[in-house]
């Protein structure tokens, strides 16, 4: 049977500019220093997110009026340390419903890119003091969430090699999954992650398609979101474009925002609603940190929004 191009492109249309929602949805919150009030866009208006992270143990300022079952606050162990234990544990004595953790943000990258830089000895020993006293008062805990390259593969091994040398499993009740770049590879990377760690739970806790041609980066938005939606196994997902265009490191297509604040098309469908038309851009862009840089000031603490 032939289709016309006409009934093509109207197919095409509807696919980018309808409105889907998914409780699968979470917030990466980078925090906007500059911009304050775009910190509460994403909880905003008919917004769709059910929960967020924000590298760190607590929950951030800028959500403090927000409830657990309003959104959810999912605690991470950046690094190693001795006080996450008892933060999560404080947290939870005090009515903060803690249900899930993450923990070590790329440990096999560097700080420069946000990686938290850790050796997989150092990080079992770590995961043995701070987060399995955890997983006995019910808390669900993220596997280390390596990046999206080979060598997360062989640090996740090599994590799980020394907690088993250390005498525990070192139990992780679901995989985080970090990927950049095109849906066939990120379908392949998940289908890879899935079939090695059998059984699991996947949450994507850092995606995107980088700096690439507008059209594209809305395909694979649309694409890789219908995706998660449709795979069981994927509990939750959180993409990473919560920021300007100006700012971004990704590339301008693939923000929420653009460089005037407004939600791009991608930042709409994400919470949930239409196609705005807003069209972002890195005009005016000043030379700032990058989001990798942002996010270690933010998790030392230099910013508090």
């Amino acid at each position: 049977m032939r289709v016309s191009a006409t009934v093509l492109l109207a197919a095409a249309a509807a696919t980018l500019t309808s409105a889907t929602r998914s409780s699968k949805r979470g917030l990466v919150f980078v925090p906007s220093e500059k911009h304050p009030t775009d910190n509460q866009i994403w909880v905003g208006g008919n917004s769709d997110l059910t929960w967020y992270y924000n590298y760190q143990v607590s929950p951030s300022p800028a959500y403090s009026n927000r409830t657990q079952s309003e959104f959810e606050f999912v605690p991470m162990l950046w690094s190693p340390t001795t006080t996450f234990l008892s933060q999560v544990k404080t947290m939870i004595a005090g009515g903060r419903n803690i249900t899930h953790i993450l923990t070590y943000n790329e440990p096999d990258g560097t700080t420069s890119t946000g990686g938290s830089n850790v050796e997989p000895a150092v990080a079992a020993a770590n995961w043995i003091s701070q987060v399995e006293p955890l997983r006995k008062l019910g808390v669900k805990t993220g596997a280390p969430a390596v990046t999206g390259s080979p060598s997360g593969h062989t640090w996740l091994k090599m994590f799980f090699d020394a907690c088993h040398s250390l005498g525990t499993n070192c139990t992780a009740d679901f995989i985080p999954v970090h990927w950049y770049g095109n849906f066939e590879g990120l379908a392949s990377h998940v289908g890879e992650v899935a079939g090695t760690y059998q059984n699991k739970s996947i949450w994507i806790t850092e995606y995107a398609l980088n700096n690439q041609s507008l059209s594209d980066t809305q395909s694979f938005y649309n694409t890789s979101a219908e995706y998660f939606d449709r795979i069981s196994y994927i509990s939750r997902y959180s993409y990473f474009g919560s920021f300007r265009s100006d700012v971004s490191n990704v590339g301008p297509n693939a923000t929420m925002l653009t460089e005037k604040g407004q939600l791009t098309d991608i930042g709409s469908w994400y919470l949930g609603g239409a196609a705005t038309n807003n069209i972002p851009s890195s005009f005016g862009v000043k030379v700032v940190p990058g989001i990798g840089a942002m996010i270690v000031a933010f998790v030392a603490g230099l910013c508090v929004l």
